[in-house]
């Protein structure tokens, strides 16, 4: 049957800018077209435009579904039958729900006991087989490394170029929406495979004509996983951001030259600074994220509160357009919304007058 002709995600739409060919089997589940949601409280605080690049709307929740459709579609061009990641918890996800669709084997290797529920289920249900070490995610990064060095199967972690290759594409889409690049970009950062991927996106559609500027970039690490920011690698990063709980980021160089050359920097929030922003966001703005996307806004809060002297923001002027990108969707992570909060039904019989004492509480 000849395909229907409509949008198939990032790949179709910015197939020029990506190193596809024509024999190249796009494996795509309509990925990215996340929205840039404008925050109208965050702007009124900032006195700035700011804008949440919501990537938890992507095919498997998380921006990783960018990277994924480039690299299963190399992968299978390349003939590959089975590709393997180490995983905090959303990469496993994307990678098992994009080989399902190449026909792929997919296996995941994570840290025993650190991803959340709502990750793991997605590795298990796309299929994927799923091996639990007794160790963090550097460790599993380093045994897919070894696993991967003989070409028998084929690495789809963003030590993959093509991963950083499909990530990049967000920044064309907030150019194409706001009309140029915005003067600022915040973004969590843990393996910091999309920073890198988002500077080398605004770097091309500046380079391409299609923005007059580049954004400064600014990153933020939680404070128990901060090897970057310390500049040295952390051996046991703690924080209740799974998805950024990385000691030695895969894309730290990436990272380094996207802070120097954008003139950005990094820093970091504190776990009560994350979950606090998590809360906020959702409260004020209707927008439910997981922890770790919540530390760009946090990150936002920190730089206008008090920001440090190598940050930008301070000499951004008013009305300037500041761009946060949110990582996943709050459904990835509940279990860590709920704890430590009083979220509980209000409990009422089931009569008008119960229920209205119940609203009255």
């Amino acid at each position: 049957m000849k395909p229907l002709l409509h949008d198939r995600g990032v790949i179709s739409r910015y197939r020029e800018y990506l190193p596809v060919t024509a024999a190249t089997p796009v494996v795509s589940l309509n990925e990215g077209s996340t929205p840039l949601i404008h925050s109208p409280l965050l702007s009124e605080r900032a006195e700035r435009n700011v804008f949440l690049k919501y990537e938890g709307l992507n095919p498997t929740g998380s921006f990783k579904d960018r990277g994924m459709t480039m690299a299963m579609s190399k992968a299978a061009e390349s003939g590959a039958t089975t590709v393997v990641c180490a995983s905090t918890g959303n990469t496993s996800a994307a990678a098992a729900a994009y080989a399902a669709r190449a026909g792929l084997k997919c296996a995941v290797i994570l840290p025993s006991g650190k991803i959340s529920m709502g990750k793991l289920v997605q590795a298990f249900v796309y299929g994927a087989t799923v091996v639990a070490i007794r160790g963090n995610f550097d460790d599993a990064l380093r045994l897919v490394r070894e696993l991967g060095s003989d070409g028998s199967v084929a690495v789809v972690n963003s030590i993959n170029p093509f991963r950083i290759e499909g990530q990049k594409t967000a920044s064309f889409e907030i150019i194409d929406e706001l009309g140029d690049a915005p003067e600022v970009h915040i973004l969590p950062v843990g393996n910091a495979g999309n920073i890198t991927a988002y500077w080398k996106g605004y770097r091309e559609f500046h380079a391409a004509g299609k923005a007059t500027r580049l954004p400064h970039m600014i990153g933020f690490q939680a404070a128990g996983s901060a090897p970057i920011f310390h500049d040295r690698v952390i051996l046991e990063p703690e924080t209740a951001a799974s998805a950024i709980r990385i000691g030695n980021p895969a894309s730290w160089q990436g990272a380094t030259v996207a802070i120097s050359e954008s003139r950005g920097c990094i820093d970091i929030v504190t776990d009560e600074e994350i979950l606090e922003a998590q809360a906020w966001l959702a409260h004020n703005e209707g927008i439910f994220v997981e922890p770790a996307s919540a530390a760009s806004v946090a990150g936002l809060f920190k730089c206008l509160a008090s920001p440090a002297p190598a940050c930008p923001l301070s000499s951004v002027p008013a009305g300037a357009n500041i761009v946060c990108t949110v990582t996943g969707h709050g459904l990835k992570d509940s279990d860590t919304a709920m704890r430590g909060r009083n979220y509980a039904p209000i409990e009422a019989e089931a009569d008008i007058s119960s229920v209205r004492r119940a609203l009255q509480a």
